[in-house]
Formats: C-alpha cells, sequence, structure tokens
C-alpha cells in the first residue's frame, strides 16, 4: 500500500469508530454515585502504582530526571503533587511530610489538597488528617466558582479522597458533578456546537475521567462517544508543525486563538493530557497513533513543572503506530472546526479554522488569514479551502484525493450549491462556518453558493 492509501484506510477505521457506541456502563440521573475503593484512590490504582513502582526498581531515564529534581530539592512548581508522588513511589517519608506541610500551608490549592491527603493518608497524624479534610469538605460544600472543567475536575479529586472520611458532602458534591454539570449542562451545550471544553482544558478533563471511572464505574465518554473519538486525532492536527526548543526539551504547542509567545506551561500539559488518553484507553487505534507520537525522546518532560506528569503517565512499554498514517485532513462538523496539514514533517505548511479563527502557519510562523484580503483559495496538500466571506463563486480543480471546504459562512445557515454539470442541492453550513463539498476531481469545475433566506427575508443572490 502507498503512503495516501493507508492514510485512506486508518481513515476508513476512525470514521467507523467514531459512530461505534462505547462499552455501556453510564449512569442514569438518579443513579447514586458511591466510591468504595481504598486509598490511594486518585491515578494511583494498583496497576499504575505498580508501573510506577517497577520503574523505580529498573532506574528508568523517567524515575532518574523526578527523583534528581524532587530529592535534589529544586524548586517544584507544584510541590505538594511532586512531592506526595515521589513518598508514595520511594516511600520517603520526609517528601511525604514535606507534602503535607504545603499541603496545610495558605498557598495550596484544592487538587493538590487532595492528593496530599490521599496519597498520603498514612502519614497524616490525627490533628493533620482532620484539618486538610476540614478544609476540603469547606471547599467542596460551597458553590463552584465556575462551570470550567478545571473546578469540577478538583472537586471531583477532593470528593473521591474524602469519601467515607465525612458523610454525604463528598456524594453529593460527586452526584452534582456527574449528574448536574455534565450530564445536565456540559453534555447538552457540546451536542448542540458549543465549545465548552477548550483544548488548553484538555488535561483536566482527562484527570476528571481518570478518577471518576477509577473510583464510582461512571465513564463519562458515554454519554458522547463520538466527541472522545475525535478527541485525540484533533489533539494532535491541532498542534502548528514545527517545536520549540525550550529550556529543557522540545515542545509541540497547540493552536492559539490570537499568536503570541508559546505558553510552555500550556505546552506541557497538552503532552500530559495525551500521556493521560493512552492511559485511559489504551487498546483504541487513537491511543495508539498518540503513542507513536509520544515516543520520541526529545519531547520527553524533564523540567520542575512537568516532570511529574511524565513520569506519572508515561508507559514507554505501550506499543504505538506511527502518526505517519494519519488523514492530514482533520474535519469536526460538531464544533465547526478544521485541521490540515501538508505532510508529517516539522516543514509542513497547515491551517487552521476554529471558533472563527483562521490561521495558516507556514515558514515557523503564524499568520491570520484576512477574509478581506484573501479571495483566492488556500492550497493544501489535500484540501482546497475557499474563502465564503469574499467569495460565493469558485474556479477550482480538485486533484483524486483533495478534499474541499467553504469556510466562513453564516453558522447553521442553508445554501444552495451548484456544480458545474451536476443537480443543485442545499446544504447547511455547521455551527463554525463550514460546507465540507463533494466535487468532481481531475478537471476544471465552477461552483456557486447561494445562501437560503431565512423564512420572511430576502437575501441578494448576485
Amino acid at each position: 500500500m502507498t503512503q495516501s492509501e493507508l492514510m485512506k484506510a486508518l481513515g476508513l477505521v476512525l470514521a467507523a469508530l467514531t459512530l461505534a457506541p462505547l462499552a455501556s456502563g453510564g449512569q442514569s440521573a438518579d443513579d447514586p454515585v458511591t466510591v468504595s475503593t481504598e486509598h490511594p484512590r486518585l491515578f494511583l490504582r494498583p496497576n499504575r502504582l505498580r508501573l510506577l513502582k517497577r520503574e523505580r526498581e529498573r532506574t528508568s531515564a523517567r524515575w532518574q530526571q523526578f527523583e534528581a529534581l524532587v530529592a535534589g530539592g529544586a524548586p517544584m512548581p507544584e510541590r505538594g503533587f511532586a512531592q506526595a508522588l515521589y513518598y508514595q513511589i520511594s516511600g520517603n517519608q520526609a517528601a511525604g511530610k514535606e507534602a503535607i506541610a504545603f499541603a496545610l500551608s495558605a498557598g495550596s490549592d484544592l487538587r493538590q489538597q487532595a492528593l496530599v491527603f490521599d496519597w498520603c493518608q498514612d502519614l497524616l497524624s490525627e490533628g493533620q488528617s482532620r484539618d486538610l479534610a476540614a478544609r476540603l469538605e469547606k471547599a467542596i460544600a460551597s458553590a463552584p466558582s465556575d462551570e470550567s472543567v478545571s473546578v469540577a475536575r478538583s472537586r471531583a479529586l477532593a470528593a473521591v479522597a474524602l469519601f467515607d472520611h465525612v458523610p454525604k458532602t463528598p456524594q453529593r458534591e460527586l452526584e452534582r458533578i456527574v449528574h448536574t454539570w455534565w450530564e445536565g449542562k456540559t453534555v447538552p451545550a457540546l451536542k448542540s456546537g458549543r465549545s465548552v471544553v477548550p483544548r488548553d482544558d484538555a488535561y483536566a478533563l482527562l484527570e476528571l475521567l481518570h478518577v471518576l471511572r477509577d473510583n464510582t464505574n461512571s465513564d463519562l465518554r458515554d454519554n458522547f462517544p463520538r466527541f472522545f473519538k475525535d478527541f485525540p486525532i484533533e489533539h494532535l492536527l491541532s498542534y502548528y508543525p514545527l517545536p520549540f526548543q525550550g529550556p529543557d526539551s522540545e515542545y509541540y504547542i497547540g493552536a492559539m486563538h490570537k499568536p503570541a509567545d508559546p505558553d510552555l506551561r500550556l505546552a506541557t500539559l497538552s503532552r500530559a493530557a495525551e500521556l493521560a488518553m493512552v492511559a485511559y484507553d489504551t487498546n483504541a487505534p487513537e491511543s495508539q497513533v498518540l503513542q507513536g507520537w509520544l515516543m520520541h525522546d526529545r519531547f520527553i518532560l524533564k523540567g520542575t513543572f512537568g516532570v511529574t506528569y511524565e513520569f506519572l503517565w508515561a508507559n514507554p512499554y505501550q506499543p504505538g503506530l506511527s502518526y505517519y498514517h494519519v488523514p492530514l485532513v482533520y474535519y469536526n462538523a460538531d464544533f465547526g472546526r478544521l485541521f490540515v496539514r501538508s505532510s508529517w514533517e516539522d516543514t509542513a505548511k497547515w491551517f487552521g479554522y476554529f471558533d472563527g479563527v483562521m490561521q495558516v502557519f507556514e515558514e515557523g510562523r503564524v499568520m491570520a488569514v484576512n477574509p478581506q484580503r484573501t479571495t483566492a483559495p488556500i492550497e493544501m496538500h489535500e484540501a482546497l479551502i475557499c474563502l465564503g466571506q469574499t467569495a460565493k463563486k469558485f474556479r477550482i480543480r480538485l486533484d483524486e484525493e483533495d478534499a474541499i471546504f467553504i469556510v466562513g459562512l453564516v453558522p447553521r445557515r442553508a445554501y444552495q450549491v451548484e456544480i458545474d454539470d451536476e443537480e443543485m442541492f442545499e446544504s447547511v453550513a455547521d455551527p463554525g462556518g463550514i460546507l465540507a463539498l463533494d466535487a468532481p476531481r481531475g478537471k476544471d469545475i465552477g461552483i456557486r453558493i447561494v445562501e437560503v433566506p431565512p423564512s420572511g427575508s430576502k437575501v441578494d443572490s448576485r
């Protein structure tokens, strides 16, 4: 098979899997959400704990880097997280006590307090346990500060860690998160095409998925399987092609709404999200592709912020598939997002259309596309992108592998489409204002689109 044929084959596999339902196991709106697991509950379930302890026994490169920073007294940005994990794997009580001291300090946050309470449970004195439990309960008993994924994640970690230590409050909070926040608000918003889970919240979402499935048998994916089937591949295609050289390793930078200096904290969490995706469903084809992407040593997180995530989630023994077989064109009709690469090389040209933003990355820099100044179609290796803001008629020629997209239309608006020698038809733009068309290949054709006026109004179709 040629590389092109392999790409097409994998594309068909991923499309089929997108339509296949995930294994059942979701809960109905009135099911109680309970925790019956023992400490440690948060991420360090028996299989992962054994894996990490074997990494220490084998003195793997990831363990050596993690130990060198923590045991060497490096200033860890998330000190409670790092010290508590080091205690769980090494048994070093001094590290565990440092983690507890941090969790009880004024500068600690809810997520790290929950991790320390769970991972250092056997080191807590009666007074420390009572104090930390009171802080966790107070935090989850009050109304959430916002509806973001990161806030829900931190509250879920606290509720799971605290479950069976205090009555009622943890279970009420878990049921609120699962039934009210997720099933009642977030999933309906996602199904309506609203981007309520930003790319930068991917890691927080994965922590939430892990902690709920590990401890309550609630798989949040069951409510919207297609969203989670697309999630890993969209994450991969929404990177700018050229890596950024950081002080400790190289980073891929996720697409930004406005060109700016790379945020290495977000880049770190982006890789951590991918590691956690693979750990969540190791057998999925998308996870195996992602694992192939993650196996390059030059991207291993070695700095004080990223090293804890790298050690916690990476599994170097997990086989991966080459991401070179992933189709270069990714289109998500649910949210109106389009990402296209010319190749999988670092020098590739990249096009992104998301949340109303249109960008091209080429020759090492990202450029915003101004539709008022760009009338010619944007040509990519396997796609042609026409700008509907500035033209309603297009003269194009498609190669056999090309896809054609018209972007910048009115979201959810109907359009009449005329293609030379084809019967006119009507198509509706997706929530982002994109039409994906099927047009004849191998010859020059004309395409004309006319907006269908809403009921009771008129639109100039000239």
